[in-house]
């Protein structure tokens, strides 16, 4: 912890509080701006843990606010993380922490380098879909990770150009973050858009995946396109990675059993067994048949789990607080919807390219559906903040390949900027109409 760093998160705080007692006069408003804006700070500002801001909003909660209003007792508050999302989200770092141990990530990277020949590009471009893959069912922590092993043998020999080089971790990094869009465990900005707004309208896997494998697959183009014209990648390559081991019983049942899981997530309009449920048996299934074991459980991302939770907890605290009551009094509806909606995807983009992308949905999504209660409005703020991806300090898979060293910074500013603005573009123009077509007021 940088101690400079801790002391600007604290006078943050500090002034927030000094200028909501000053400001606001009803106290219950008062201080759940405090709490809210010390939860923000904390995130942002990363000097603590990314699960401890939400222990913190836990236990401040009910001290500031247990006394104005029951709905604030702790009882009350400790319902608000208990979130069926939360589960969901459990149980797909399970099945990816099962495919590491397994070998079952090292061997879908393996085939990726098989499918691809000896052509560069298509190496590149299998690489970028490979990592994408993997992302939409594991963290885009641990997919980069995955890809970036398999593929040293091919980035870090001598007769390897740098511009191939380069390129592949691009198409890693790239991957990873675009990956994480395609499904509802994708990333934890996802799981807070499908909590909000499931009130209203229940998002099942099949429906999510209907509007956003496509925008996915498109953005991979665009994405694949801008790597080739700025590292200018082409010719053959002579190297090849080492094939890792086969794939044993253990891994082949890793493998059936995230098949069984994928196929009763998407059939849950079928057999109206829900996402969370299923993930819940799937942990279940991996622990019981020492597929994991009690070791393993320290291998699951506790950190993102305590930041979704953190989320969810942030949006009921919003919400029961009436913190956005002003702002749904403005004649928002003065102004045409995709002006309304292409201010809240851009805010979404620009503040998860420097924090992170957990927190600003958390932040956004209330506020959006104070300026527009359609749920369409939190799905297309939660895609937008994975478009939020041009700095180093973006996504940690852009920290990874940065880490390297063979890849500058200008690279990812230069691809990602361009991603950005076309991705909010279209999720702008487009994403109330398709998510319309699927269902999705």
């Amino acid at each position: 912890m940088k101690p400079h760093r801790l002391l600007l998160a604290l006078a943050a705080i500090i002034a927030v509080s000094v200028a909501a007692w000053w400001w606001i006069p009803d106290p219950t408003l008062a201080r759940a701006t405090v709490i809210a804006a010390a939860y923000l700070v904390l995130c942002l500002s990363e000097v603590v843990p990314p699960f401890v801001p939400t222990i913190v909003l836990l236990v401040v909660t009910p001290l500031l606010l247990g006394p104005v209003s029951a709905r604030f007792k702790l009882g009350a508050v400790l319902h608000w993380p208990a979130d069926p999302i939360v589960a969901l989200f459990a149980g797909g770092m399970a099945l990816g922490v099962a495919a590491q141990k397994h070998g079952v990530a090292a061997s879908i990277a393996a085939l990726v380098l098989r499918v691809a020949g000896s052509h560069a590009r298509n190496l590149v471009a299998l690489v970028m879909i490979g990592t994408a893959v993997l992302s939409m069912w594991m963290s885009n922590i641990a997919a980069a990770a995955m890809l970036l092993a398999a593929l040293r043998p091919l980035t870090q020999g001598p007769t390897v150009s740098a511009s191939f080089r380069r390129a592949v971790l691009l198409a890693i990094a790239v991957g990873a973050n675009l990956g994480g869009i395609a499904t509802p465990i994708g990333t934890g900005a996802n799981g807070i858009a499908i909590a909000a707004v499931d009130g209203r309208n229940a998002i099942s896997f099949l429906h999510w995946m209907a509007f956003a494998v496509p925008l996915v697959a498109a953005m991979l183009v665009v994405a694949f396109v801008l790597v080739v014209v700025r590292t200018r990648v082409a010719g053959e390559l002579a190297a090849r990675a080492a094939a890792p081991p086969p794939l044993g019983r253990a891994g082949a049942a890793v493998v059936l059993l995230f098949f069984v899981a994928v196929a009763a997530w998407l059939s849950e309009p079928l057999h109206g067994v829900s996402a969370p449920l299923v993930a819940l048996a799937v942990t279940a299934v991996l622990f019981g048949t020492g597929l994991l074991e009690r070791d393993d459980l320290g291998l699951l991302d506790w950190s993102t789990l305590g930041l979704i939770a953190g989320g969810l907890c942030l949006g009921h605290l919003i919400e029961e607080a009436g913190l956005l009551s002003s702002v749904a009094d403005v004649p928002w509806n003065d102004y045409p919807r995709v002006a309304r909606l292409g201010g809240l995807v851009l805010a979404s983009a620009l503040m998860s390219a420097v924090m992170s992308n957990t927190a600003t949905v958390a932040l956004l999504v209330p506020l959006g559906l104070a300026v527009d209660p359609s749920p369409s409005t939190a799905i297309t703020i939660a895609i937008a903040a994975s478009f939020g991806m041009p700095f180093t300090i973006s996504t940690p898979p852009n920290a990874m390949v940065y880490g390297t060293g063979d890849v500058p910074s200008r690279d990812l500013v230069w691809i990602g900027v361009p991603l950005m603005i076309i991705g909010c573009t279209v999720v702008t123009l487009t994403g109330p109409l398709v998510l319309h077509i699927f269902g999705v007021p």
